[in-house]
């Protein structure tokens, strides 16, 4: 999968409970347009939404389960709980937050992807990051690429972009690691997914930008209200 997502566009196709899109017959939709538009692959989020997408097109899956539970902050498949859904789902690459936050029931992150790769053992692993240091480190335990979705989503990073300073964040990144960085984060133009393979970016993923018409307008009209 790796190799087919190289300096492509991966669609991420999510809605929450709360909105207007919410569904997978909608989210299927949203993945067929952006096969139609070139996608090289389609990120998603949830048991329900990855079977109606994969039966829609034929496009490799990034698949994650966004779950809460009340004793971490780790949200993107958090548990072997979720893992094995995804497993059972078949997607190909299976994406989870790999930063230094604790986990449900205090488990270490390195106890959980030596886990589940021992468990799975040809299954691919993208580890979801918000520092650098992290990045290292889920090279260091594994993983087969890193992306820089959580950047700006921690404490420690609150209010940063991955845009900042001309993708200074993504270009470290990139010199830190030896395997794939998928750039990941608040990438709403195109010409700043470009920017980011010219980083040095393995490919790009973009979400809000292209399935999210609430946060697109809000967008617009924020801008409109300055004048």
């Amino acid at each position: 999968m790796l190799e087919i997502i190289k300096k492509g566009l991966v669609v991420s196709c999510q809605a929450l409970e709360d909105e207007p899109l919410y569904g997978s017959d909608t989210m299927k939709k949203m993945a067929e347009a952006a096969r139609r538009g070139g996608a090289v692959a389609i990120r998603a989020n949830g048991v329900e939404d990855i079977k109606a997408i994969k039966a829609q097109v034929n496009l490799p899956i990034i698949g994650i389960i966004k779950a809460v539970y009340p004793d971490s902050d780790v949200y993107i498949t958090p548990t072997l709980k979720e893992v094995e859904a995804l497993i059972e789902a078949g997607v190909d690459l299976i994406a989870t937050d790999a930063t230094m936050r604790v986990r449900p029931n205090h488990q270490s992150l390195e106890n959980f992807i030596k886990e589940v790769k021992s468990r799975f053992p040809e299954q691919q692993w993208m580890a979801d990051c918000a520092t650098l240091e992290e990045c290292i480190h889920a090279e260091e335990l594994g993983f087969d690429c890193v992306g820089t979705t959580l950047h700006g989503y921690t404490k420690n990073t609150a209010g940063k972009k991955l845009y900042h300073d001309d993708f200074q964040f993504l270009k470290e990144v990139v010199n830190a690691v030896n395997i794939p960085v998928i750039a990941e984060g608040n990438i709403i133009t195109p010409e700043m997914s470009m920017q980011a393979l010219n980083c040095g970016a393995h490919s790009v993923v973009v979400g809000g930008a292209i399935t999210r018409p609430q946060q697109i307008t809000e967008r617009f009209v924020a801008e409109l209200k300055k004048i």
